[in-house]
């Protein structure tokens, strides 16, 4: 059954209604109102924008000497020229919908938008005022118009607005927005087109603002690179350049915060040597070098150098995919430190707490470093999950009397009261039978909280080592992608397709890299050789969602996106499969995050 059409007065008397109905959570029918419009519905609902009343947010001095007003300006100025006494406003705003500019030849309409805050300093984002030209168009990251009624809030229903992101030339990034907005009454088929056209002329005149500047930026960021064999990275406003090193043995959270400090030093346009303490527990020395291009201020180049706490140079990994110890994959510095870690520990004889999410492969750091230093040595795991069974606790205590080499207490997290109480004073007699010498313990848990009893529990572990989740060290998945398919029995037989692995690297991946392999095993039980393409993943990896979802919310997801990939995407189509409505179709995947096919 093909979808009713769509009313020709849009922003009439039925639209209201249909608006009406959704505002109080009535019942409606969704083919009333475009798709992008309900969408944005949907989202100013979930962000709790009030519909009545007009309450944004306020920048008092937003920055108006930057490239994009620079080269916008002039454009904007020559647009408002030929529109000379038509009643349409031409407004600039920065990524985050911020009003820098608004020029309009109509008092009336110049007076009715001050009434309505769409004036410079104000945001008009979607999460603060609902759907609208600027919001929309800058959350969708597409050309977007928004007539009377399609407004969440009703102060804008008199208005008819086109918004047009602006990306930038070179990075592609989106640094801005240009909306036309216009009496509603006096909107034509044209508002969008002259907003586009807009848009390209600014994104040229963008291009060559940019090019004297990225070219300088550029040419000394690669002759540093060639003086240079060491961590080097070149930034400005718009364009970030990192070599391969960098991004080799720079984690991400090290990475933004260099980055950061970076433009605070080239902020005075002098040469600056900084100590920057990072995320992971490193010192970077820093080297900031500002570049000048036809004595304009054209970015940065720096060169970084790494140090431990000690005062020792950071081991390379050299450039390999695998770690420095067997069995692991994964090249990421959060991970590689997690493993030193464990390693450091064990030579040393210092019993060891592991902590991190489940799945995030704690046992596994163990099990590869015990296997690097006494690939022989005796290794028994027990598991605090099968604590119920009566054998369990006087097992682990006859172990910790009387095993050799290295036992491993998983999940001792999950121990009630009185096991902790017991496995406490079991430790404690062991350390003071020196048990210690012949003995290595290390226990891992997946909460940080502790109370009394675990606390006793962990006095006897002095060091604890946080193992990174999977979605801190995504980056390693081009490496563990092709390692779990060839344990699943598919070596070289069976590879990803690029657009497969952004899938993947979109994905947050909530149980780590146990998940991982469980998928990948999913797949290669689906197809055996050959390419993995976006449509061989299961339902979860369609999803941005960060949060474990119920049995019965998994069932619902996995059903909403077999049936959207079955329809090529068609979200009315899948609907009507699944006996829903499209407004619950369209709440469900902003509910669970899902990427729809095709979008």
């Amino acid at each position: 059954m093909s979808p009713k059409p769509r009313p020709k007065n849009t922003d009439g008397d039925r639209l209201a209604q249909t608006r009406e109905r959704f505002l109080t959570a009535d019942a409606f029918e969704p083919d009333e109102v475009r798709d992008a419009i309900l969408a944005s519905w949907w989202r100013s609902r979930h962000w709790n924008v009030a519909a009545d009343r007009i309450d944004l947010s306020y920048v008092r001095d937003p920055d108006l000497d930057t490239p994009l007003t620079r080269s916008a300006m002039p454009v904007l100025r020559h647009l408002r020229e030929h529109l000379d006494g038509q009643p349409i406003s031409i407004i600039l705003t920065d990524q985050q919908g911020v009003v820098l500019s608004r020029l309009t030849a109509d008092r009336d309409l110049d007076r009715h938008l001050d009434s309505v805050r769409l004036a410079p300093g104000f945001s008009y984002a979607e999460e603060f005022v609902g759907t609208n030209g600027i919001g929309t168009a800058l959350e969708g990251g597409r050309p977007m118009h928004v007539f009377g009624h399609e407004h969440y809030a009703e102060h804008l229903e008199d208005l008819a607005c086109a918004g047009v992101p602006i990306q930038h030339p070179i990075s592609g990034r989106t640094v801005g927005a240009v909306d036309l907005t216009c009496w509603r009454k006096d909107a034509g088929p044209l508002l969008v087109a002259l907003a586009k056209t807009t848009a390209d002329q600014i994104r040229l005149a963008l291009l060559t603002d940019s090019r004297n500047r990225e070219f300088g930026l550029l040419q000394e960021y690669l002759r540093t690179c060639r003086r240079t064999a060491g961590i080097v990275f070149a930034i400005n406003g718009d364009t970030v350049m990192m070599n391969e090193h960098a991004r080799r043995v720079l984690d991400p959270a090290d990475q933004s915060v260099l980055l950061a400090r970076a433009g605070e030093s080239l902020a005075g346009n002098q040469s600056h040597t900084l100590r920057v303490e990072l995320p992971t527990g490193l010192t970077a020395r820093m080297y900031c070098r500002p570049v000048l291009a036809e004595g304009q201020p054209a970015g940065g180049v720096m060169h970084v150098k790494l140090i431990e706490p000690a005062g020792r140079p950071v081991a390379d990994t050299g450039g390999s995919g695998l770690t420095f110890v067997p069995g692991l994959v994964g090249s990421a510095p959060l991970w590689l430190r997690a493993c030193h870690q464990v390693e450091t520990a064990y030579d040393t004889g210092e019993w060891l707490a592991l902590v991190s999410e489940p799945g995030a492969g704690k046992l596994a750091v163990v099990r590869a470093v015990l296997q690097r230093r006494r690939p022989a040595g005796r290794l028994r795991v027990l598991d605090a999950a099968q604590a119920i069974e009566d054998d369990w606790l006087p097992d682990t205590c006859r172990e910790l009397r009387e095993g050799e080499g290295a036992v491993v207490i998983q999940h001792v997290d999950r121990l009630d009261a009185q096991q902790l109480r017991v496995l406490a004073a079991e430790l404690a007699a062991c350390r003071a039978a020196g048990r210690q010498e012949t003995l290595w313990v290390a226990v891992t848990l997946t909460r940080r909280e502790q109370d009394g009893h675990l606390a006793e529990v962990l006095r006897f572990f002095p060091g604890t080592v946080e193992v990174p989740p999977l979605r801190h060290h995504i980056e390693d998945l081009h490496d563990l992608v092709p390692f779990f398919l060839s344990r699943a029995g598919h070596d070289g037989r069976l590879v990803c397709s690029p657009e497969a692995m952004q899938f993947l690297l979109r994905y947050s991946w909530p149980g780590n890299t146990a998940q991982l392999r469980q998928v990948l095993r999913w797949v290669a039980q689906h197809r055996r050789t050959g390419v993995i393409h976006p449509h061989d993943l299961p339902p979860e990896c369609w999803t941005v969602s960060r949060r474990l979802l119920s049995p019965l919310e998994s069932m619902e997801r996995d059903a909403i996106v077999r049936s959207l990939l079955d329809f090529d995407g068609s979200k009315v189509k899948a609907a009507e499969s699944l006996g829903i409505s499209r407004a619950t179709i369209y709440r469900k995947i902003h509910e669970y995050g899902i990427i729809a096919p095709n979008s």
